[in-house]
């Protein structure tokens, strides 16, 4: 799939998530198959961009290209100035926000809040196109609620204003994460428009990804939740998708040391302090399902050094793997 002069390896995006697409959560995806990874959002509010928190979700250093920076917020005429800011800054694609569904963005009327105003959404979109030299895309929910499912017209919109690819996410914003994602709307737009769609929501498989892929005829999936705690299902699906096999899982060996190099690339990032709260989430994570994870956790998330957030995680999983060993 092209996005202006990027070419993406393949059709595998991962979603942008607050507080997990962090510039290691991106280049780790990639470097496991992910074709494209978008930043988490990054406000449109001038007076923060100075912030360390902002500083650090814009961040793109040394990250694989393309590089995808999403922006928030309601005014077109700021929503225009941040897109320039980030296209300075070195973003080579602009995302823009108009899906997410929490409650402190939507009661600023601000992410998928937006798409109960279908005249805001165009000034928006043809402000920032107009602004920047580099592709602009969008996210959206199929609409405001199941009764106002409004993404075919929101598609032509950005079509129309110069937008280069739509990804959508198969629920309302009334239906935030609850219940399951649903594919005809997004089988919908893709008939109503020529720019490329992306599906997203419930893709948890390669078996999923194929069979989302070829009941909307959308042009790549994103995901999102399905990749905290397994990156690696990036090439999972990038290999079904090619070859029609399934992988086997990686080995616990693996898994342990994906996890300790992301904990290494988290502490580099953050430091030491922060890192290692940020860390947390994300060996929670990777230890789900695993034998005596509860137990492990609720260890691990109460130290306050890297050194032994580390040696516990490299523990608890050398002796997984030794039981392992012994049971075989």
């Amino acid at each position: 799939m092209r996005i202006g002069p990027y070419q993406l390896s393949n059709r595998l995006i991962l979603a942008p998530m607050a507080g997990v697409t962090d510039l290691p959560f991106r280049q780790l995806c990639k470097r496991l198959g992910a074709g494209m990874a978008v930043s988490e959002m990054v406000s449109s509010n001038s007076l923060l961009w100075g912030s360390a928190k902002t500083r650090r979700r814009a961040a793109h250093d040394g990250e694989i290209e393309p590089r995808s920076v999403q922006i928030m917020g309601t005014e077109p005429a700021m929503m225009a100035e941040a897109a320039r800011y980030n296209a300075d800054q070195g973003a080579q694609i602009i995302d823009i926000n108009m899906g997410c569904p929490a409650k402190k963005v939507c009661n600023v009327a601000a992410g998928s809040a937006l798409l109960r105003d279908e005249r805001k959404v165009a000034a928006i979109l043809e402000a920032v196109v107009t602004a920047v030299d580099v592709p602009v895309t969008l996210k959206i929910r199929t609409g405001w609620d199941r009764e106002h499912r409004n993404a075919v017209a929101i598609g032509r919109i950005a079509e129309d204003a110069g937008v280069q690819m739509l990804a959508i996410h198969g629920r309302t914003r009334a239906d935030h994460y609850k219940g399951e994602a649903e594919y005809d709307t997004i089988a919908e737009v893709k008939q109503a428009i020529g720019i490329p769609v992306v599906a997203n929501g419930d893709i948890t498989s390669p078996q999923k990804a194929r069979q989302v892929l070829e009941y909307t005829g959308a042009d790549a999936v994103m995901i999102g939740r399905a990749a905290q705690g397994r990156p690696w299902i990036f090439r999972e699906i990038d290999h079904y998708l090619r070859t029609g096999e399934i992988l086997p899982p990686p080995s616990l060996a693996e898994v342990r040391d994906i996890l300790l190099g992301h904990l290494e690339t988290l502490y580099a990032f953050y430091g030491e302090y922060t890192g290692v709260r940020v860390a947390r989430k994300h060996i929670s994570w990777y230890s789900k399902g695993q034998a005596h994870g509860g137990a492990f956790r609720q260890h691990v998330n109460r130290v306050e050094s890297a050194q032994e957030q580390l040696a516990l995680t490299r523990d608890f999983f050398d002796q997984l793997i030794f039981r392992e060993e012994q049971a075989a």
